[in-house]
């Protein structure tokens, strides 16, 4: 285990109140490039420490769909000073927390552990960025492992019918592409094509570092410029991305496998975090299908309040649906708002289009009242609790919004909710909702035995198209399905 020299690596720091006034946020950007963020939470003896590389399934091209997500699994197999089998032991030995995954704009890694723990969590992540080893044999462990969870998303009737909605919804844009890959591209990748992917992405000047709990900022600084500090910089050269022209009318996808289940999914192309509409069409979810997070991890750990919600009385209520869920995430770049539907044994999905198109039409045509307003913004705040009720969340949050936008903007979610108008709201639902925007995805149930149906097994209830794929090899919760 090699401890790397401390160096003057210090650039201009800053200094930025959080939503608590007593809490701040210390940015240092090293030499080499590393963004590194530290906030001391000394709610308990411990620490969380996360690493963002700026690398998803949108950098990805034709040919090496999936690669991201595979990198992130080999990053678990062992590393120049730390052999495979001992990459778990380090952390849980201390009864600690780890876990890592890949989406469309991001790769990120995790310990939680006691504060004692630090220095460990620090060196098990300078030598993932810098001393990983793809064993050829390893690889091709990990194909077959890859191929097997996209067979077993496969079998979801829910995440394939996100999947196709998705791939139809954009046509440019490689976002369309499912994070966990294309299963032509898994079969022929090979070890040379997923170590290049890791040297050229897994550099400081590519990643953020997040340090989060009950440490000393100059401490853990000084420890951060220890570990990653000598790490040389690399050629990060972000290749422009094809913008996704306007959708011009209405795209429509079914699925038709075997299954007890139909689902409804509408998926309309949504404004980025950068967008002006992005806080006014997360309003407008929460009234129409209950408040989430704001972002992956916190979005979908709890169901959303939905009792009042506008879909689930006319759906749920209405004995169209047994479930319906919405999915607004915030992203680099254009994505998709989306409305998954459950409908109830017997009920056509004709008829759940129908009623749910009814409901979107409403909101598009006339918005939302004062009333749903204020309720949406009290349930987002309200959700806000839980994306910082612990040093993990904390951290996430930092890390997360510093990869699509920049984490100066969590302090100001609060603010942003609380200054969304009706006029807003209304001129959001009338821009992204408009049919012409829209694509609507069925799976349609075929019964078993059904020669032209490939048998499906038994869905679990998911909200929205927001899917990461994540190392298998993590302990816990979190997003771990692949999209």
């Amino acid at each position: 285990m090699d401890a790397r020299d401390e160096g003057s690596n210090t650039a201009s720091s800053v200094m930025q109140p959080a939503d608590d006034v007593n809490s701040t946020v210390h940015e240092e950007v090293l030499d080499n490039g590393l963004r590194v963020l530290i906030q001391e939470v000394r709610t308990a003896p411990l620490a969380s420490v996360w690493c963002w590389y700026r690398v998803g399934s949108k950098n990805e091209v034709p040919g090496l769909t999936g690669i991201s997500h595979w990198v992130e699994h080999m990053n678990f197999r062992g590393t120049t000073n730390i052999p495979r089998d001992k990459v778990k032991g380090i952390i849980e030995q201390y009864g600690g927390y780890w876990n890592g995954y890949t989406w469309i704009d991001q790769t990120t890694y995790t310990e939680t552990a006691t504060r004692d723990v630090l220095d460990r969590m620090l060196f098990i992540e300078s030598e993932r960025m810098a001393n990983c080893l793809y064993d050829p044999a390893d690889c091709e462990s990990e194909r077959t492992v890859i191929i097997s969870e996209l067979q077993g998303g496969e079998n979801d009737p829910d995440q394939l019918l996100d999947q196709e909605l998705t791939a139809t919804a954009f046509r440019a844009h490689p976002y369309r592409h499912p994070t966990i890959g294309w299963l032509g591209d898994l079969q022929t990748m090979t070890r040379e094509d997923l170590y290049s992917y890791y040297r050229r992405h897994y550099v400081p000047n590519n990643a953020t570092l997040v340090i989060v709990g009950d440490v000393n900022t100059k401490d853990a600084l000084r420890q951060a410029v220890q570990y990653f500090g000598s790490i040389k910089p690399g050629d990060v050269v972000n290749r422009p991305l094809t913008r996704e022209p306007e959708q011009l009318g209405e795209r429509r996808v079914t699925v038709s496998r075997e299954g007890t289940t139909a689902y409804l999914k509408l998926g309309f192309h949504a404004p980025s975090v950068h967008d002006a509409g992005f806080f006014p069409m997360l309003v407008l979810d929460a009234a129409l299908t209950g408040a989430k997070g704001v972002n992956l991890w916190a979005s979908f750990r709890t169901p959303p309040p939905q009792r009042s919600a506008r879909l689930y009385r006319a759906l749920v209520d209405g004995g169209f649906a047994s479930a319906v869920n919405g999915g607004l995430v915030a992203t680099q770049e254009p994505f998709l708002y989306t409305i998954s539907v459950t409908a109830t044994e017997g009920t056509p999905l004709a008829a759940v289009e129908e009623a749910t198109l009814a409901q979107i039409d409403a909101a598009r045509r006339h918005g939302i009242t004062a009333q749903e307003l204020q309720k949406a913004k009290n349930q987002l705040r309200a959700r806000s609790v839980f994306e910082g009720d612990s040093i993990s969340n904390i951290a996430h949050q930092l890390g997360y919004f510093e990869t699509v936008a920049s984490w100066r903007l969590v302090p100001s979610i609060g603010r942003l909710i609380d200054s969304v108008t009706l006029d807003a709201v209304g001129e959001a639902a009338a821009r992204w909702l408009r049919p012409t925007n829209r694509t609507i995805g069925w799976f349609d149930p075929q019964p078993a035995g059904n020669a032209d149906s490939a048998p499906i097994g038994d869905p679990s209830t998911r909200s929205g198209s927001s899917r990461a794929a994540s190392s298998d090899e993590g302990a816990g919760a979190g997003p771990a399905s692949a999209r």
